[in-house]
């Protein structure tokens, strides 16, 4: 069995309407795919699935393409949820 982790989930502008946090801290496997991932925050606040594909989801700073990449997570690890930022 994988040991699990607590990280940290930062949300950003429309990600954070919809989830009604800016921050929370959830537990989920040590390694897991992005997209496993992503399935666990969806899990937790449905609503984000009607802006999967044009959100930049980032790991420890760093941008990560929503799809099959094997992540190791660490205990305190930032997961930010950006979406599109419109404006003129």
């Amino acid at each position: 069995m994988v040991p699990s982790c607590q990280v940290e989930v930062l949300y950003f502008a429309k990600s954070a309407e919809i989830a009604g946090v800016r921050s929370e801290t959830i537990c989920v496997p040590q390694e897991l795919k992005v997209l496993q991932l992503w399935k666990e925050i969806e899990t937790r606040h449905p609503g984000l699935a009607d802006i999967k594909n044009q959100v930049i989801f980032a790991v420890r700073q760093e941008y990560v393409e929503l799809g099959d990449q094997l992540l190791q997570l660490q205990p305190g690890d930032e997961i930010a949820i950006i979406p599109p930022i419109s404006g003129g």
